[in-house]
């Protein structure tokens, strides 16, 4: 098929923190330089944010780095931490509170904001058009583009207006292509054409397997007198017990809002495990429930998180182009945060290309001395130092992998003599059914616990009706076949928004895919214990719409 094109110096994937600082900083090397450079960011999303899920606490020096005059430019950083709590849960009713002399020092939050990293990404795109960058949202980056050389040539923008018999319907127009010089892949976890990318170039080579957690969140507006502006709480333990893990937050915003989330390990064994009930019976613990009760659920939503750290980081650089941010997986979990190092991961990659073509590098190269930029920055010695902790956590369990990394990073400074590796894929993890017993859940309450489709309805969720799935299976015998006899098909259970069913049809059980209720959070693209179910973009601007997560 022959398709428009346009050609830019650099394009990029994804309208989130790491792509917008991308841009920005390409722009203010540009600007500063005289060398006059076209850059191009698409959004699948239907507006910049509309995508956007995070918990979330920011450390802003990267935006000082960025914007020395962020405060006056009207950056959404407005509530500064004021309190910082770590509890233990031990059952559903019992918490410890930490010491903070038994806290790792990592995840103290002095100077740092409570943000929604939604509202930081429209702020973000704002400075990036003043500075020339165009910005196309509802356009998703659907296939790569490649040059003779095998070098990275764009992207083609997804087709609009096929049915879901994927044959073209009268309203079909073909996708454009988007030619750059070099091309940013900064499309958030599980990114489609970076994990194409990741294969091709064989990224990941030498590297411990990508690990991942889902984070799910909920805003909540409640009564004056449960708020407390800038308080933070963070948990362990409880409800994620036998074969889970993970962790819980709260955030007390402006505007007696409330952010509530939890974060589940998908490292997780139990087949019979239901992430997003596990979030419903989180809440009702007393010391989240007591912030809540009384308050009303304004927002809901889900997303994958990379967490493998160091020890998964692939290599960034491919002949004509990088990966950056929570696409290549740079969340410093030893924080619990990673919005700081993907917009360094960006910044890094912004210089990088801005100084190669002033140099007079042609595109198309694998810009490598990207590594030794990164070596040089905070961005690896922040890396580096907290490589021990999400594997401290999945070998010794909560309490032990705790204790390690108090030691690793309170007595050692992140910079204990040996390194942790977990080499097991998450997917592969998961037991069969005859090795844990199902868990009852209670039925929700309206008030503090909820179901699927009413939790879908808050997070703005809309896919057009007759559009090719883009949910798509390898195999369509294996969900029946094989996950449902070994595994009780766990995307019943592992999908937060209701997408997969196992329907009984005469007799016969059928797997169904609702892709109309698809939050892109990616996790039956990790968790699927038999790899079967790959995650594309649907038509542009389908998806969730967060007004402020």
């Amino acid at each position: 098929m022959e398709r428009e094109s346009m050609e830019f110096d650099v394009v990029i994937v994804g309208a989130g923190p790491a792509g917008l600082a991308t841009a920005c900083r390409l722009m203010q090397i540009s600007q500063d330089s005289g060398n006059e450079l076209t850059v191009c960011v698409v959004e699948k999303g239907s507006e910049v944010g509309a995508h956007i899920l995070s918990g979330a606490v920011f450390e802003p020096k990267v935006l000082g780095e960025l914007f020395s005059d962020w405060k006056e430019k009207g950056a959404p950083l407005h509530t500064l931490v004021t309190d910082d709590e770590i509890y233990m849960l031990s059952s559903d009713q019992n918490a410890r509170l930490m010491p903070n002399s038994l806290v790792p020092k990592t995840m103290h939050n002095d100077g740092n904001y409570i943000i929604s990293v939604g509202n930081l990404s429209r702020w973000l795109a704002e400075r990036a058009e003043e500075l020339g960058v165009e910005i196309f949202p509802g356009f998703p980056a659907s296939e790569l583009l490649f040059n003779e050389d095998s070098s990275v040539k764009g992207i083609i923008i997804g087709d609009m207006g096929v049915g879901a018999d994927g044959k073209p319907k009268d309203s079909y127009e073909p996708g454009m292509e988007l030619h750059a010089k070099y091309t940013i892949f900064s499309e958030g976890c599980r990114g489609h054409l970076g994990k194409q990318l990741i294969e091709n170039y064989h990224l990941d080579n030498g590297k411990t397997p990508q690990h991942y957690g889902l984070g799910f969140k909920e805003i909540w507006k409640v009564p004056n007198e449960q708020h407390e502006l800038g308080k933070v709480v963070h948990t362990g333990g409880w409800p994620l017990t036998e074969g889970a893990s993970g962790g819980g937050f709260l955030y007390h915003l402006e505007d007696n809002q409330i952010a509530v989330g939890l974060i589940v390990d998908l490292n997780y064994k139990n087949p019979h495990l239901s992430p997003f009930d596990e979030f419903q019976r989180y809440k009702k613990h007393p010391v989240i429930a007591k912030y809540l009760q009384g308050g009303e659920r304004i927002s809901y939503g889900a997303r994958a998180i990379t967490k493998g750290g160091l020890n998964s980081l692939p290599k960034m650089t491919f002949p004509g182009g990088l990966i950056i941010g929570c696409n290549a997986g740079t969340l410093n979990f030893a924080k619990i945060k990673g919005t700081h190092t993907a917009m360094k991961s960006g910044m890094l990659a912004a210089e990088t290309i801005a100084h190669a073509l002033q140099a007079g590098v042609e595109g198309g190269k694998d810009l490598d001395c990207y590594n030794e930029r990164f070596d040089k920055s905070w961005l690896q010695a922040e890396l580096y130092s907290s490589r021990n902790f999400g594997p401290a956590m999945h070998k010794f369990g909560t309490y032990l992998g705790g204790a390690f990394n108090f030691i690793d990073q309170n007595w050692f400074g992140g910079k204990f003599p040996i390194t942790l590796r977990d080499e097991q894929p998450d997917y592969a993890q998961m037991a069969e059914v005859g090795a844990y017993s199902k868990i009852d859940y209670p039925k929700p309450d309206g008030k503090l616990s909820f179901d699927k489709l009413s939790s879908v309805y808050l997070s703005n969720t809309f896919h057009e009706e007759d559009q090719l799935c883009h949910l798509r299976l390898k195999d369509e015998r294996i969900p029946v076949d094989i996950n449902l006899v070994k595994y009780d098909e766990p995307a019943q259970r592992y999908c937060p928004a209701g997408v997969y069913e196992i329907v009984e049809e005469e007799g016969e059980s059928k797997f169904v895919i609702n892709g109309q209720n698809c939050i892109h959070c990616k996790t039956c693209d990790i968790k699927d214990p038999s790899q079967n179910i790959t995650w594309v973009t649907p038509e542009g601007g389908g998806g969730p719409n967060y007004p402020n997560m």
